[in-house]
């Protein structure tokens, strides 16, 4: 199983030295991808741009929005800005695509809320349309650029349920989910699931199977991490956030190996740190353990 990080784009200090730094280390390995998610109404930088930046100073791991959500945007303009970027990184791009969960996002760029699962179909169908050189509408030109990788970067849903599986199934070539607290049920059931929904589609191929969870590794790590799940979910509702923060138990190496080898024991193909700071102890650290693997 490939292990992978995610920069640390929710820390309110999040600066140019940092991406420089986790760029530059992530790259030295022994990651596989980096990552950063997309947040509208939030004190977070852009994910468009971060990983821009993120593509020219690196050269070996690959590129992971993830996710898009791609039913807040143009279809074609995100097919233009992932070509552009699979282009940047020379080809070093997998997109992750799904609906997300923030109303306020959508509404604080004038998108609708509704029907956004049709239009993450429709809108993967339209970038794939772009990818191979189509013009947008009859008498107009393409839309540029042509990506290094053929047909397009790869596409992965960001798909948990049932449902969603089963409409991934039809475009996606994986799946990427989240455990939270590196459980390893939460995996099994995505693994499992992404595969029915793969064999009832009649597919050929399996599915890739990528995941994350919340971890730290700097002084103090239990505090912080919980109190960094709770600021991230407190939105949803204060209780739950709680609660679910309390869960967090990945702030030990020996915690987070432990995670990694079950998560890979259940055939997952990639697993994301996602880093509860942006303290450079917490890359150090991660990638130690990601070593000894």
């Amino acid at each position: 199983m490939k292990v992978s990080l995610c920069l640390p784009y929710m820390e309110r200090d999040y600066s140019r030295a940092t991406t420089l730094d986790w760029c530059r280390l992530a790259d030295q390995g022994p990651f596989a991808s980096l990552s950063c998610g997309e947040r509208i109404t939030s004190y977070t930088q852009d994910m468009r741009i971060v990983l821009a930046a993120a593509a020219a100073l690196t050269e070996r791991v690959r590129i992971v929005p993830s996710l898009y959500v791609l039913p807040m945007h143009s279809p074609v303009r995100v097919a233009k800005e992932m070509a552009t970027l699979d282009v940047l990184s020379n080809g070093r791009v997998t997109v992750t695509v799904g609906v997300g969960g923030r109303e306020h996002d959508y509404r604080a760029i004038g998108a609708p809320f509704e029907k956004r699962l049709q239009r993450l179909d429709d809108g993967v169908a339209a970038m794939r349309r772009i990818w191979a050189g189509e013009p947008p509408f009859e008498g107009a030109d393409p839309v540029g650029p042509t990506p290094i990788q053929a047909g397009g970067p790869p596409l992965w849903a960001g798909a948990m349920n049932p449902k969603a599986m089963r409409r991934a199934s039809a475009w996606a070539q994986g799946v990427y989910g989240f455990t939270m607290d590196g459980g390893v049920k939460t995996v099994r059931e995505q693994t499992e699931r992404a595969r029915e929904a793969w064999q009832a589609r009649g597919r050929a191929d399996r599915p890739y199977v990528a995941t994350g969870f919340w971890y730290s590794l700097v002084d103090g790590a239990e505090t912080r991490l919980k109190t960094y799940v709770y600021d991230y979910l407190k939105i949803i509702d204060d209780g739950i956030a709680r609660a679910i923060a309390d869960t967090m138990r990945c702030f030990t190496p020996q915690a987070i190996a432990d995670s990694l080898d079950a998560i890979a024991a259940e055939g997952c193909d990639e697993c994301f740190l996602v880093p509860a700071t942006l303290e450079l102890g917490e890359i150090d650290g991660a990638a130690k353990i990601a070593a000894q693997r």
